[in-house]
């Protein structure tokens, strides 16, 4: 067995198993005071801080009672921290969904029911444990200078296109996500994997291309704007759009049209939460974003009520539930991510 299976399988191992209990990685942190004496609600999630703020000064704003306390941490540290978290955490939000809905399945949360989250369609739901308050879709991010006056790929077939009928243009400058090290990276990848076979061809046309890999989307962004990088693949759209300029002319962001899929960030409140009622009320603040529009605008975020979203088919939302746990099976992860190193890391 090479060495990069046995570093896939101890991968699994991390995430589908309980850890002993170690530090987390934090990758910011801010406390929020509040106004009056009260509650104080204690969230980690993998929101970047400067765009869920937005969120927590309009929460404060309606219960100016309630202190915050903000941690940001990558969705795989979020994900092994409820397992192994002793009351420390209130809230818990990610952007990758999967690993959440098995925090679900495995125990690892509370219930919670409310007039407030009646509203929230079906599959933005499961248990009375999990819930979607966002829908992001995954974009691509070009660099307008680096195009240079080749047309702007619609779909994945005129970006296969363009990069193969200019390798030299693109190489060492293609970005998308590790998806070892990134669950977000790996929820996407596994779902472009099932709505189209282009999605192999398009990594492996970017492993010829020496790819970069990175764990984040602000990453990726950020070296698109600064011209390191030509193009980002799969970069979130909500982060796009709070973090790009709107004079920024080099950047141009693209929902490609054969199908743009779509993640919905979640909330839930870890079983060993001591403050599930204060958690309760953010639940409810966030299921009611589209109340919010200064928020909306602020954080880039599209609400799961009234989502402006366009595209009709070819969008293809991440729905909540049981089927999210399948690529999260010890040995379908280990052939997926298999597979992808096959694939991206081949010269």
């Amino acid at each position: 067995m090479r060495f990069h299976h046995i570093a896939n399988l101890l991968a699994v191992v991390l995430i589908v198993l309980a850890r002993p209990a170690q530090s987390l990685d934090i990758e910011a942190e801010k406390h929020f005071p509040a106004v009056f004496d009260g509650a104080e609600l204690h969230i980690l999630s993998t929101a970047d801080l400067d765009i869920f703020t937005p969120i927590i000064t309009g929460f404060q704003h309606d219960n100016p009672e309630i202190s915050v306390h903000y941690t940001v941490a990558s969705s795989l540290e979020v994900f092994n921290a409820v397992y192994t978290d002793s009351g420390r955490f209130d809230l818990v939000i990610s952007s990758a969904m999967d690993l959440q809905t098995k925090l679900v399945n495995d125990g690892y949360a509370q219930s919670y029911d409310s007039s407030q989250i009646t509203g929230l369609p079906d599959w933005a739901g499961w248990r009375n444990q999990i819930f979607a308050f966002t829908m992001e879709p995954a974009v691509l991010l070009i660099s307008k200078v680096a195009l240079d006056g080749l047309p702007v790929p619609s779909n994945r077939s005129d970006l296969i296109r363009i990069l193969r009928e200019n390798p030299e243009r693109f190489r060492g400058k293609i970005g998308t996500y590790d998806i070892r090290s990134s669950g977000l990276g790996y929820l996407f990848a596994t779902q472009d994997s099932r709505s189209s076979e282009s999605f192999w061809q398009l990594m492996e046309l970017m492993g010829q291309l020496d790819v970069r890999l990175f764990c984040c989307s602000s990453d990726m962004i950020a070296r698109v704007e600064s011209g390191e990088l030509a193009i980002a693949y799969n970069v979130l759209g909500s982060y796009s759009n709070a973090q790009t300029s709107p004079l920024e002319q080099n950047v141009q962001v693209v929902s490609l049209t054969d199908f743009s899929t779509i993640m919905v960030r979640t909330a839930l409140i870890p079983a060993t939460s001591k403050n599930a009622a204060v958690s309760g009320k953010m639940i409810d603040f966030l299921a009611n974003l589209d109340k919010h529009p200064d928020i909306i605008d602020a954080t880039g975020f599209s609400s799961i009520k009234g989502s402006n979203l366009t595209g009709g088919e070819s969008l293809n939302t991440i729905k909540l539930g049981p089927n999210l746990l399948v690529f999260l099976d010890k040995l379908k992860r280990l052939r997926f991510i298999d597979a992808w190193e096959s694939s991206i890391e081949q010269h």
